[in-house]
C-alpha cells in the first residue's frame, strides 16, 4: 500500500523533503529557548546582572523568531506536498477508472468510487500532512527535550521516561481498538452517498409516487449508521486526552515536589527546575500530537487500502501486443461463444453462439427480458471478452484490434442513453471532435433529430443538463444516435434506442439507415415487432441461445417464439412480456 501511494508524490518530493527539515529546526530553536531561560534565572535573576539578562532574552528573541520562520516553512511546504498527492492520487484513479473495461466496473459501485475519490482522498491527504509535520516534529521534539532534560537531572528526567512507556502503552492500545471501527466506517460512507446518488438522480420518480418521506428514511438511516460507527470510534479515542492530562499533571507534581527538595539540598538550582517543568510540556505535548497523529494514520489506513484497490485495479480487456490498426468491413462471426460475466459463474449467460452476419445487413434482434440480447452484442465492440470461443469483426477476431480502433468502427447506442453537460454541439462531437458544424446537422437529420433542434430557441448551442434531463426520452434517444454516426462506423448497435420514439419516427429513422448508410452492418435490439420487420434477417434469443436467425418471412412460417409475438403486437397489440404468453 505505502508503494503504490508513495508513487503518487512525484513532483512533490521536494517539498515532502524540506518539510520535516523544517520541523526538525523548529524543534531545535524550540528546545534551546529553555536553556536559555534557566540561564537567565540562574545567572541573571539570582545574581542581579542585567547585562546577562539582555543578552540571554536577545538570543531567545533570535530563537523565538527562527522558530517561528521554520515552523512557517514547514507549514507551507507541507500543505503543497499533502494537497499535492491529493490531487495525483484523484487524478490516477480518476485514469485508471478510463481504461476499466465494464466487467472490472461492474466490481464497484458508483458512490464507493465517489467516496474513494473523496473522502478517502481528504484522509490521505490529512493523514500526510500530519505525517510529514508532526511525525518528524513530535518524536524529535521528544528526543530533544528528553536529552535536554537528562543533561539537566537525570533523576528528575526518569519521571518522564516513565510517563512516557506508560502513554505510549496507552495509546497503542487505543489505536488496536479503534482501528476496526475505522475500518467499517468508511462502507457506511458507501451507503450514504449511495442514498444521496439514487435520490437526486431519480428525484422525478421519488415525487412522482411521493416517496420523498420513504427516501428521508432511508437517508436517515444510512447517516445513522455513519454516526454510530464514529461514536465507537471516538469513544475509545476521547480517553486520549483525559490520560494524557493526568500524566502531564501528575509529572508537573512529582517534578516540582522532587526539585523543591532539591533546590533546598542544594544539588538542583531554580533555573534547572524551570528548565525541567519546560522540557515536561514539550515531552508531553510530543506524546499528544503523536497520539493525534497515529489516530489520523488509523483512519488513513482503511482509506488507503480503498484506494489502492482501485490504483491497482488492472483492466481485464487491454490492447495486444502488435494490435491491427483497421477495421476492413461491417462483417460480423460469432464461433462457438460462450460468455459468463463472472469467471467462476457456473451457468454462462451466452451458451454456445454460432452466427455469421454479412457486412452491410441490417439485423434485428428479439428475444424475452434476460435473454442475453445486450450481453451478445457488448461482446462485438469488445466491452466484455468472451469466456469461450471467439467473435470476428471484418474476418480478425476483435481482441486483435487496437481498442480505440475497434471501438470507433463499431458504434453502440447502448439501452440507457447518456448526455453529458454541455450543448448539443459538444454531444454530437463525442463521436467526432473534429466534425464541422454541418456534419453534426447531416448525422441529425439521419437520425431524425434536426428538426426538433431547429425548434429550440438555440439551436444546436442548446445547452444540455447533467444525464440530458431537459429533453425527452424520445429526442435524448435520437441525439445518441446522431452521436453514434458521427463515427461513421463500419457497424451500427442500437439496443433498443428507438423504444422511446413514435412509430412513424423509428420507420423515418430506419428508412433513412437503408437509403443513408447501406454499407453500414446495422444490428437493432427491439421489443416491438415493427421495429425489426424490415430487417434482412432476425436474430431470436431465448434464455442466452440462439433459438433461430433467419429472414421475417421464414421465422413467421417456422419459429414458434417468433410467431407468438408477432400475433401478439401485430392482431393483438400486445407487448413481448405480455402476462400469460409463453415465450
Amino acid at each position: 500500500m505505502l508503494k503504490t501511494l508513495g508513487t503518487q508524490i512525484k513532483e512533490y518530493k521536494f517539498v515532502s523533503i524540506m518539510t520535516p527539515v523544517f520541523m526538525i529546526l523548529e524543534v531545535i530553536f524550540e528546545t534551546l529557548i529553555p536553556l536559555l531561560m534557566a540561564s537567565i534565572i540562574d545567572e541573571g535573576v539570582m545574581k542581579g546582572d542585567l547585562r546577562h539578562i539582555y543578552i540571554m532574552g536577545g538570543w531567545m528573541l533570535v530563537l523565538a523568531l527562527l522558530g517561528l520562520w521554520s515552523g512557517a516553512m514547514g507549514g507551507k511546504y507541507g500543505a503543497e506536498a499533502a494537497t499535492g498527492l491529493a490531487k495525483n492520487l484523484r487524478l490516477a484513479m480518476y485514469e485508471n477508472i478510463q481504461t476499466f473495461s465494464f466487467s472490472n466496473i461492474d466490481k464497484y459501485s458508483t458512490s464507493g468510487l465517489v467516496t474513494r475519490l473523496t473522502t478517502d482522498v481528504t484522509n490521505i491527504q490529512n493523514a500526510y500532512q500530519m505525517i510529514l509535520r508532526m511525525c518528524m516534529r513530535a518524536p524529535m521534539s521528544l528526543i530533544c527535550a528528553m536529552a535536554m532534560a537528562f543533561y539537566v537531572n537525570a533523576k528528575v528526567a526518569t519521571i518522564y521516561l516513565i510517563a512516557v512507556i506508560f502513554l505510549g502503552s496507552i495509546l497503542l492500545f487505543l489505536i488496536r481498538k479503534t482501528m476496526k471501527y475505522f475500518d467499517q466506517v468508511f462502507r457506511k460512507y458507501d451507503d450514504l452517498n449511495e442514498s444521496v446518488q439514487e435520490n437526486v438522480s431519480a428525484i422525478r420518480v421519488v415525487k412522482a409516487y411521493s416517496r420523498e418521506e420513504f427516501e428521508r428514511s432511508k437517508f436517515r438511516r444510512a447517516s445513522e449508521n455513519v454516526y454510530k460507527m464514529f461514536v465507537k470510534a471516538e469513544s475509545m479515542i476521547v480517553l486520549n486526552m483525559p490520560l494524557m492530562q493526568f500524566t502531564v499533571y501528575g509529572c508537573i507534581l512529582l517534578i516540582s515536589w522532587l526539585g523543591a527538595h532539591m533546590i533546598v539540598g542544594g544539588s538542583m538550582q531554580t533555573g534547572d527546575l524551570s528548565a525541567l517543568l519546560a522540557y515536561c510540556m514539550n515531552i508531553l505535548m510530543s506524546l499528544m500530537m503523536l497520539s493525534m497523529v497515529f489516530v489520523m494514520i488509523t483512519m488513513s489506513i482503511a482509506s488507503g487500502e480503498r484506494i489502492c484497490e482501485v490504483l491497482e485495479e488492472r483492466s481485464d480487456i487491454v490492447n495486444p501486443a502488435d494490435p491491427v490498426m483497421e477495421v476492413s468491413d461491417g462483417r460480423i462471426a460469432f464461433d462457438h461463444v460462450v460468455f459468463r460475466y463472472k469467471k467462476e459463474a457456473s451457468d454462462p449467460v451466452l451458451k454456445d453462439i454460432n452466427l455469421e452476419i454479412h457486412s452491410g445487413e441490417t439485423i434485428g434482434i428479439l428475444g424475452g427480458t434476460g435473454s442475453a440480447k445486450s450481453s451478445l452484442v457488448n461482446l462485438i465492440s469488445r466491452l466484455y471478452d468472451v469466456s469461450e470461443g471467439a467473435v470476428y469483426v471484418g474476418g480478425k477476431d476483435v481482441r486483435e484490434y487496437d481498442l480505440d480502433v475497434l471501438r470507433n468502427k463499431v458504434a453502440v447506442v447502448l439501452q440507457n442513453n447518456v448526455l453529458f453537460s454541455g450543448t448539443i454541439l459538444d454531444n454530437l462531437r463525442w463521436g467526432d471532435p473534429d466534425a464541422t458544424e454541418e456534419e453534426c446537422r447531416h448525422a441529425c437529420k439521419l437520425a431524425c433529430a434536426d428538426e426538433f433542434i431547429q425548434k429550440l430557441p438555440d439551436g444546436y448551442q442548446t445547452y444540455i443538463e447533467q444525464g440530458g434531463t431537459n429533453v425527452s426520452g424520445g429526442q435524448k434517444q435520437r441525439l445518441c444516435i446522431a452521436r453514434a454516426l458521427m463515427k461513421k462506423p463500419k457497424i451500427l448497435i442500437l439496443d433498443d434506442s428507438t423504444s422511446a420514439v413514435d412509430t412513424a419516427t423509428d420507420a423515418k429513422i430506419r428508412r433513412t439507415f437503408a437509403e443513408e448508410i447501406p454499407e453500414t452492418t446495422k444490428l437493432i435490439i427491439a421489443q416491438r415487432i415493427t421495429s425489426i420487420e424490415h430487417c434482412d434477417r432476425i436474430i431470436v434469443m431465448d434464455d442466452g441461445k440462439v433459438d433461430d436467425f433467419g429472414t421475417p418471412e421464414e421465422l413467421l412460417e417456422r419459429n414458434v417464439i417468433y410467431r407468438e409475438v408477432f400475433e401478439s403486437q401485430v392482431n393483438g397489440n400486445g407487448d413481448f412480456d405480455e402476462p400469460g404468453k409463453e415465450v
